[in-house]
């Protein structure tokens, strides 16, 4: 395939609105996600509990539990992963249970957070740290 002046120009420009467009050139930090979620609420710890293993032999699948009673939505983020945003739970009023359990990949060692938006407003949070192994000999 031959490619005019007019349209290589035209792939370049494109390439560069692509590239500038908000959301498709990096991922978004900790602090952009959590302010995101909370609209700026300080977060609380009473209430919402995050189960991780402490050392994790296979980064690939790691086992995570979140139960916040009462929440209508739960955010897990990695802190340490190129693109930290994992998961984002919804409950509607049919829940039995507000409880999450999933299995995530961690690039390395690292804080799991779990986020969780309560009925009335107020928030959420409960953090691990998580040790991944590389090949059985730490990380």
């Amino acid at each position: 395939m031959k490619l005019n002046r007019r349209e290589a120009l035209s792939v370049g420009l494109g390439g560069i609105f692509l590239a500038t467009m908000p959301g498709l050139s990096a991922a978004a930090t900790l602090e952009e996600l959590t302010a995101a979620f909370t609209g700026g609420a300080t977060p609380g710890t009473d209430g919402i509990t995050l189960t991780t293993p402490e050392i994790a032999e296979n980064g690939n699948t790691v086992p995570v539990e979140i139960d916040a009673p009462g929440a209508v939505a739960i955010m897990l983020v990695a802190s340490g992963n190129p693109e930290p945003a994992v998961a984002t739970f919804t409950f509607g009023p049919a829940a039995g249970r507000q409880f999450a359990a999933t299995r995530i990949r961690l690039a390395k060692t690292q804080d799991v957070y779990a986020l969780a938006k309560m009925a009335d407003g107020s928030i959420l949070q409960a953090q691990a740290t998580v040790k991944v192994t590389i090949g059985g000999c730490g990380g």
